[in-house]
Parts: C-alpha cells; structure tokens; sequence
C-alpha cells in the first residue's frame, strides 16, 4: 500500500452537491452540507473503506469549518464525526451555533 500524504490532496466545495470532497485512487471521501442563510449543518462524512485511517474525515472537515469561517458562518454540527472534531479543536467552537 502506498501511504497517502493528505498534505497534497485537493479538497473542493462542489457547492452542486453540497460537499466538501476529494477524489483519491477513484474513489470519493465527502462531507455533506446544508446552508441555510448564514448557517451551515454539517450533516454526513464519509469516507470509503479503502480510504480510512489516511485523515481524510479530519482533512476535510478542517477545510469545511474554515470555510465557515472565512463566510462568517454558524456551525450545526448535525454528523457526529464534525462534532468530535470541533471538540477536539477548541479553536472552532466558536462557530457552533448556539440552540
């Protein structure tokens, strides 16, 4: 197996299919959303079995959060992955939307 650098993979917003997502050996890892004025629900990672343990759910929800941010956006952390890692990572805890 061919260890990964997830330095080097490219995440984009396919704002068509509301996900962060990157391709990787042809297979697909996305962080489904829903915006809503200026909020956004992160709803689902996923990440195919193939591709696990690589950091590409941390990757990616890293880059989903920072776009948050960058767009001045609340956080609901509906998918228990980006609620893990927001815990994890205090520095994005003021994104999250208060109830």
């Amino acid at each position: 197996m061919i260890k990964l650098s997830i330095d080097n993979v490219k995440i984009v917003n396919n704002e068509t299919t509301s996900r962060f997502e990157t391709q990787v050996d042809g297979k697909t890892a996305f962080l489904a959303y829903r915006r809503a004025d200026k909020t956004v629900v992160f709803e689902h990672t996923e990440v195919p079995p193939a591709l696990e343990g690589r950091g590409l759910a941390a990757r990616l929800t890293r880059t989903a959060l920072e776009y948050a941010k960058s767009q001045q956006l609340r956080v609901i952390p509906q998918c228990s992955y980006v609620a893990s890692y927001i815990r994890k990572h205090p520095e994005y805890q003021e994104l999250v939307a208060s109830e």
